[in-house]
């Protein structure tokens, strides 16, 4: 498993719950081919004072057997996106698709987590 830290996405909130459907700025990728790891890459984590998040960039064989389960029109479960080969601790959810890039899904969970059993600590 590989480790990607991505200086963009830190301390960036993605609006919860919605799909994101907007063309690349001046400055992104431009139109460029998406990037596509040769493994399955996930960022480190990063937060806001709600949540704690991470991205993680799919293989380009991979995003095709989402693509089969999703068309890309709906977020994965907890079973579809194990299932896929994403790897990480309890208590992560996917809430977001990027419509740019829907290889990279964009998770997240409450600050307070316990990871091994994927509960929120209650106040």
């Amino acid at each position: 498993l590989r480790v990607l830290n991505l200086v963009w996405a830190v301390g960036y909130a993605f609006p919860p719950d919605r799909l994101v459907d907007q063309p690349p700025r001046v400055g992104d990728a431009g139109g460029a081919m998406p990037h596509y790891p040769d493994e399955i890459e996930y960022s480190e984590k990063y937060n806001d004072d709600r949540y704690e998040y991470r991205h993680v960039i799919l293989t380009k064989a991979t995003a095709k057997d989402m693509y089969k389960l999703t068309s890309g029109k709906r977020l994965l479960e907890e079973d579809e996106w194990r299932g896929l080969g994403v790897q990480q601790s309890r208590g992560w959810g996917h809430y977001e698709i990027h419509r740019p890039e829907p290889h990279i899904l964009l998770f997240r969970r409450p600050l307070g987590t316990d990871p091994t059993t994927g509960r929120v600590p209650t106040k």
